[in-house]
């Protein structure tokens, strides 16, 4: 018994070493966001940070006090809303279609083609995307083109980048949420289906009443984990793809943007700590409140 206990330290500790290293210890940057860092010559990162100069809630009052940060948070909050509806759907719809094809061909054919965008790198995807909407050569324009219409600088258009945004990003990661509800699907007992073939369901009826409620843990999970990151956005998306355009910020940028260049034109590390702790602080409160109530509604539902 000793001997497979040891097995299975043995086996977890890759992982568990990838935690710590990665998750855990990282926490320990939390104090940047309250002091002025400067990096002394010579001196290492934690004796530069222990020697900076504590500032307290002043680097909280750059965000908050910042005329632009209203605009910023509506906008994240507002894609991360829409990436959280569609991104539940439609991964549903395509698991539910691939459920029911019946050749294992097509089969593999449609996972391989809806999961391969997942492995792009954003800076690829952001050629792709451009490869379509830049002005002198891009695919869209060319058939604006060709059919007498003048053609649109969409890198100067901000009231169109909310639906590419949106589009890019259920291109780019439904087919993996797909393959997560897919695989639960194959999980069920065939039996189920079978015998609501016997009781006359409709199609319909199957997924209202069969299907759906079957994904309904799925479903609670990835939703509260997205909760988690309601106040943070990914940075590929929002500033490779839009190609840091000036002209659409008004609709593109979020906080992660919005920090990151405040990070690059004032060199300033506590900003970026402190625009951290907020997005995540806010993000673990919505979890878990989230996750109580759902557990006072159904005990057996949850993460935790």
């Amino acid at each position: 018994m000793r001997k497979k206990n040891i097995s299975l330290f043995l086996l977890s500790l890759p992982t568990a070493i990838w935690y710590l290293l990665f998750c855990y210890l990282p926490i320990f940057g939390i104090v940047l966001a309250f002091k002025r860092y400067r990096l002394i010559p010579g001196k290492s990162f934690v004796y530069s940070l222990f020697a900076s100069e504590w500032v307290g809630f002043e680097n909280f009052r750059f965000l908050f006090l910042n005329p632009q940060m209203g605009r910023i948070v509506r906008n994240t909050l507002s894609y991360n809303l829409i990436f959280l509806l569609l991104g539940t759907v439609v991964p549903i719809a395509l698991a539910i279609v691939l459920s029911m094809l019946h050749s294992k061909k097509v089969q593999s054919i449609f996972q391989m083609s809806a999961l391969l965008p997942h492995f792009l790198s954003w800076i690829v995807v952001s050629y792709f995307v451009f490869a379509f909407l830049s002005t002198e050569r891009g695919i869209v324009n060319a058939f604006l083109l060709s059919v007498g219409l003048d053609p649109v600088n969409f890198y100067q258009q901000p009231g169109a980048w909310p639906v590419i945004l949106i589009i890019v990003q259920l291109w780019k990661t439904a087919g993996y949420t797909m393959i997560l509800y897919y695989s639960y699907l194959l999980s069920v007992d065939q039996e189920l289906y079978d015998s609501a073939v016997v009781d006359g369901a409709s199609l319909w009826q199957m997924i209202r009443y069969v299907i759906l409620p079957l994904l309904g843990p799925m479903i609670i999970v990835l939703t509260l984990l997205n909760l988690g990151h309601i106040l943070s956005t990914d940075f590929g998306l929002f500033y490779q793809v839009t190609r840091n355009s000036g002209s659409i910020l008004a609709t593109t940028e979020t906080i992660d943007v919005f920090v990151y260049k405040a990070l690059i034109d004032q060199s300033n590390f506590g900003y970026s700590a402190a625009a951290s702790l907020i997005q995540n602080g806010i993000g673990a409160i919505l979890l878990i409140l989230a996750n109580y109530g759902i557990k006072k509604i159904d005990p057996d539902r949850g993460i935790v």
